[in-house]
C-alpha cells in the first residue's frame, strides 16, 4: 500500500499499534542478529525456538513469535535474547538452552538462573536489562529502537515511530528546519564536530541547479562498531534524518557510503530502501507533499581515508579516494562541484527526534557547546564491552567504571584511547574528564566516530602508538608528501623503540616529526595522525624515555626488552604461568614459589598475562635481545 499523504502514515501507525497490543500476552523472543551475535550463533538460536514451537504445536506467529532484531550492544555477551512478556534478558544463549527456556520461561514464567547477566564485581544476577548497569546507566536516544525492531521489517520501525518527524517536517518551510538543526546545536557525530546546522544553511543558500546529501557509514577505525550497528539494526532512523535534510537544503538525491566489509549493514540499508519506495516515502511526490528524492547505497573498498568527506566524495564519482584542498566547502562545491550535504549516519538519526521534540529538547542534553547525547564502542580491557550510548559531558570514570565494569582481572587502569587512530591515549589522572568535542581535542585526544579502547598496566603505549601509526602508514592515501613520509619516518623510530634498537634524541625526533605533519598535512585525517604519538610523549614520557635509553618495557609488551620475574612473596604456586609458558622456562612445585629459567625464556608474555595474582613483573635485563 503506497502513502499518499502524512495521514495516511499515521493511520497505518496507528493500525500497526493496535495490532501489537492485541498480540501483548503472545509469548515472543528477540534473538540479537547482529554481527557480533550471528558470529556466536544467533541464527541458529532464531531456528531453534521456530523448531521448538514447532514440536510443541504452536503456530508461529499466532501462538509464538521469534524475530531477529539489531544489535543489542552488550556484544560480547552475546547470543542475548530477550522474553516477552516481562522483558527477560539471557545472555551466551545457545541451541541447546532453546527447550528449557521454552520449559521454564516461556510456559511457566521461571528463570534460567544460568543464562543471567551476574555483575563482575557484585555477583548478582540480573533479571532485565535495566537491572544492568550496562544499560541502566545509558540514556539510549540513538540506539533506543536497535534490538526492539527487525531491521527487514518497515511496519515495526512504523509501528516504533519511524517517520513522524518527516510528516511534521513537510508541513514546515525548509528554512525553518535548518533554524530548529542550527538551534538544537547537534555537532557532526563523525568525528570533526563541525556545526550541522551551519553546514545545512551553507548548502541552502549556495547557488546550484543539483544538490546531494551524504551519509557517511565508512567506518574505519580499529575497534569501532557504532555506525554499523546503527545501520544493521535501525537503517530507517538514517533514511528519515536524510530525507528530512533532503527536504531543508532542496535535494533531490542522496547516497549512503558504506564499506563493503558491512554486507549486513548494506543488506539491510537496500532492503529499508526498497520498502521505503514501496510505501512511498522514498521516490516521487512522497506523501502527496510535491517533494522527490531518491537515495543509493554506495559501497567503498575499505579506504580508511575515504572516511575524509572529500575522499569519499570522489569515490562515489568514481576516482580515487583522495582528499582535496578545502578552500571551497563542500556545501557550495561538493559531489559533482554541486553543494552537498555530508553528515555521519549517528548525526542524520538524530535529525527526526529534533524536529519531533524541539531544538530546546535536544540542548536539554549534554553540555552547551556539546549537546546531546553520543555512542562510543567501549572496548579493550573492559569487563563489560559494547556499544554505548551517553549524554555528552559524561565523564570516563563512569562510561568505564560504572558502565564498563572496571577494568578486566580487577588489574590497575592505565589509559584510555579516544578516536580511533587519529586520537590520543589520556591516562588515569583524565578518568574525571567530561567527554565532549572540546574537552577531548584540549585534552589532546579527540571525540572521534566514537571508538573508546580501554588499557590496564599490561599495554605498552610505545608499542600501542606503533600500531596506530603502522595502521596509519598503510592507509595513507599518500597525496601529500608530509603525510606519506612523516608517518614512515614516526613509523620506523617506533619499530626501533619497541625492538631495543632506540637511540638518545628519539623521544625529541618524535616530537618534531609529529608536530610538523600536523601542522603541513593536506586533510584533517593526516593533521591529526601524530595524536598517538603526541599524547604518548605528552602522558607518557617515562615510557618512550625507557625504551630509548634503557631498552626497557615496564608493561613487559616488547620481546627481549625485560625479564619476567615472579615474587615469591605473591606466588601461591597455582601453575597457571607455567602452563602458559610454550618453552618449559617456568619451574616449580604445586603450592611453592616458581622461578623463570632465563635461558629458555623468549619474553612471550604470555606468564604475565595468565598470572591470576599479579605475581609476575617485567624487571630490566642489562643486555637486551
Amino acid at each position: 500500500m503506497r502513502l499518499t499523504d502524512p495521514k495516511a502514515l499515521d493511520e497505518w501507525r496507528a493500525r500497526i499499534e493496535a495490532k501489537e497490543n492485541a498480540r501483548a500476552s503472545v509469548p515472543r523472543v528477540r534473538v540479537c542478529a547482529g554481527t557480533g551475535c550471528l558470529a556466536n550463533g544467533s541464527a541458529r538460536v532464531k531456528s531453534a525456538f521456530e523448531a521448538e514451537a514447532s514440536a510443541r504445536g504452536l503456530a508461529v506467529p499466532v501462538d509464538f513469535t521469534a524475530e531477529s532484531t539489531g544489535c543489542h550492544g552488550f556484544c560480547e555477551r552475546g547470543p542475548l535474547v530477550v522474553i516477552e512478556p516481562g522483558e527477560i534478558l539471557y545472555e551466551k544463549v545457545k541451541p541447546g538452552d532453546v527447550p528449557e527456556i521454552f520449559e521454564k520461561t516461556i510456559l511457566n514464567g521461571e528463570i534460567v538462573s544460568r543464562l543471567q547477566y551476574r555483575d563482575p564485581n557484585t555477583k548478582k544476577p540480573a533479571r532485565t536489562s535495566g537491572e544492568i548497569p550496562f544499560y541502566a546507566r545509558q540514556h539510549r536516544l540513538v540506539l533506543e529502537h536497535c534490538g526492539e525492531v527487525n531491521p527487514f521489517e518497515i511496519a515495526d520501525a512504523v509501528g516504533r515511530g519511524a517517520y513522524r518527524g518527516l510528516g511534521k517536517a513537510l508541513s514546515l518551510e525548509p528554512g525553518t528546519i535548518v533554524s530548529m538543526i542550527r538551534e538544537s546545536g547537534l555537532r557532526g557525530r563523525g568525528g570533526g564536530g563541525f556545526p550541522t546546522g551551519a553546514k545545512w544553511e551553507s548548502a541552502m543558500k549556495a547557488s546550484g541547479r543539483h544538490r546531494f546529501v551524504i551519509a557517511n557509514g565508512d567506518e574505519g577505525d580499529p575497534g569501532a562498531f557504532m555506525d554499523r550497528s546503527l545501520m544493521e539494526g535501525d537503517p530507517h532512523s538514517i533514511l528519515e534524518g536524510m530525507l528530512i535534510g533532503a527536504y531543508a537544503i532542496g535535494a533531490r538525491k542522496g547516497f549512503i557510503y558504506v564499506r563493503a566489509e558491512y554486507p549486513l549493514a548494506v543488506k539491510a540499508l537496500q532492503e529499508a530502501i526498497r520498502q521505503a519506495k514501496e510505501r512511498g516515502l522514498l521516490g516521487r511526490n512522497i506523501l502527496g507533499s510535491g517533494f522527490d528524492f531518491d537515495l543509493e547505497v554506495c559501497r567503498g573498498g575499505g579506504a580508511f581515508v575515504c572516511g575524509e568527506s572529500s575522499a569519499l566524495m570522489a569515490s562515489i564519482e568514481g576516482r580515487a579516494g583522495e582528499p582535496r584542498v578545502k578552500y571551497i566547502r563542500s556545501t557550495e562545491r561538493g559531489l559533482w562541484n554541486c553543494p552537498t550535504v555530508l553528515n555521519n549516519v549517528e548525526t542524520w538519526a538524530n535529525v527526526p527526534r529534533i524536529v519531533l521534540n524541539g531544538p530546546g529538547w535536544f540542548r536539554s542534553l549534554g553540555t552547551e557547546k556539546s549537546p546531546g547525547t553520543k555512542i562510543f564502542s567501549l572496548v579493550g580491557k573492559v569487563k563489560n564491552s559494547g556499544l554505548v550510548e551517553i549524554p555528552m559531558g559524561t565523564t570516563l570514570r563512569t562510561m568505564i567504571e560504572d558502565i564498563g565494569g572496571g577494568v578486566l582481572k580487577n588489574r590497575v587502569f592505565k589509559a584510555v584511547q579516544t578516536g580511533g587512530p587519529s586520537g590520543g591515549c589520556l591516562p588515569a589522572d583524565a578518568l574525571d574528564l567530561p567527554v565532549d568535542f572540546d574537552r577531548l581535542t584540549d585534552s589532546g585526544s579527540m571525540m572521534g566516530s566514537g571508538g573508546m579502547i580501554v588499557m590496564d598496566e599490561r599495554t605498552c603505549m610505545v608499542d600501542l602508538a606503533r600500531y596506530f601509526i603502522d595502521f596509519l602508514v598503510e592507509e595513507s592515501c599518500g597525496k601529500c608528501t608530509p603525510c606519506r613520509e612523516g608517518l614512515k619516518a614516526l613509523q620506523r623510530i617506533l619499530h626501533d623503540l619497541c625492538s631495543g634498537k632506540g637511540r638518545p634524541g628519539d623521544g625529541t625526533r618524535l616530537r618534531e616529526i609529529g608536530e610538523a605533519l600536523a601542522d603541513t598535512a593536506l586533510c584533517g585525517l593526516g593533521q591529526t595522525a601524530p595524536n598517538p604519538v603526541l599524547s604518548v610523549l605528552r602522558y607518557f614520557p617515562e615510557e618512550i624515555a625507557e625504551h630509548e635509553s634503557e631498552g626497557f618495557c615496564r608493561a613487559g609488551a616488547c620481546r627481549g626488552m625485560y625479564w619476567p620475574e615472579i615474587d615469591p612473596e605473591k606466588c601461591v604456586g597455582c601453575g597457571a604461568c607455567a602452563k602458559a609458558c610454550g618453552t618449559g622456562a617456568i619451574r616449580g612445585s604445586s603450592r611453592n614459589p616458581h622461578v623463570v629459567d632465563r635461558a629458555l625464556c623468549v619474553t612471550c608474555g604470555a606468564c604475565l598475562e595468565a598470572c591470576p595474582f599479579s605475581a609476575i613483573r617485567p624487571v630490566r635485563r642489562e643486555n637486551p635481545a
